[in-house]
């Protein structure tokens, strides 16, 4: 009954991979295979880790379960990890991507936050050693905040949210250095960051899209919401890359 409702609901939503697909922007959804890096009852802290690969729609990989990406081919786009390090090694890596971790890689409990920092550190060292590494803006974001309280109020802007702060870095060879931002952020600031750099400022709105959705409103306008361009200066030199080690 759940995998059902999961299936109903989501045939529903557009996603960002619609607008990316009608603009002719290239995009990859890249996947680790392994284990699901947490429960599916999100209730709970440990449970018997799901499989997870690009060809199984689950919780972290919920693309194939959308219709749009079903009836626009964009099924394919879905690929193992091991894609993204050959794409970045060739140049080839599309307008924008998005890298979803399995178990052992995630930090989510069990998993150890030294593995997670080195399986992150490696794919910043590939894109860094890539041809594209001047064109780049990297984007790293957690969805758990670390601890089990939050002592600052999340700000209202509907009926969703915001929820409690979580860490988020940028990493780009034009990223302010050593920049704190204190702008009120979410993650609607990545969409809303895509939309403003590749569809001409469009946002996923069943107002403009064609397309019916049952959101309540357009959260990459909210007023409350920064703007991740302000975390980059475009005018000094693109910074070379800094490899670590891993390890």
């Amino acid at each position: 009954m759940e995998q059902a409702s999961r299936l109903q609901v989501e045939a529903t939503i557009t996603d960002l991979t619609y607008l990316l697909h009608k603009h002719g922007k290239s995009w990859k959804y890249y996947v680790a295979n392994g284990t699901e890096p947490d429960c599916e009852d999100s209730m709970q802290m440990t449970c018997q880790l799901n499989g997870q690969n690009a060809g199984t729609p689950g919780i972290w990989n919920p693309l194939p379960y959308f219709t749009t990406v079903q009836n626009q081919g964009d099924v394919r786009n879905i690929q193992d990890l091991s894609h993204f390090t050959a794409d970045a090694k060739a140049g080839t890596l599309p307008n924008v991507a998005w890298i979803t971790p399995n178990g052992a890689v995630s930090e989510h409990p069990t998993a150890k936050v030294s593995t997670g920092q080195a399986y992150v550190t490696s794919l910043v060292n590939a894109v860094m050693q890539s041809p594209e590494w001047s064109s780049t803006a990297i984007f790293v974001t957690w969805d758990d905040w670390g601890g089990f309280a939050d002592h600052v109020v999340p700000p209202v802007v509907d009926a969703n949210g915001y929820g409690l702060r979580v860490p988020g870095l940028v990493i780009s060879p034009f990223a302010r250095k050593g920049f704190i931002d204190h702008q009120v952020l979410s993650h609607d600031a990545y969409a809303r960051f895509i939309e403003d750099d590749f569809l001409g400022g469009q946002r996923l709105d069943p107002a403009n899209d064609g397309r019916p959705d049952p959101r309540i409103d357009v959260r990459e306008n909210k007023p409350q919401l920064g703007n991740l361009a302000s975390d980059f200066d475009f005018t000094l030199p693109a910074r070379a890359p800094m490899v670590l080690p891993v390890g």
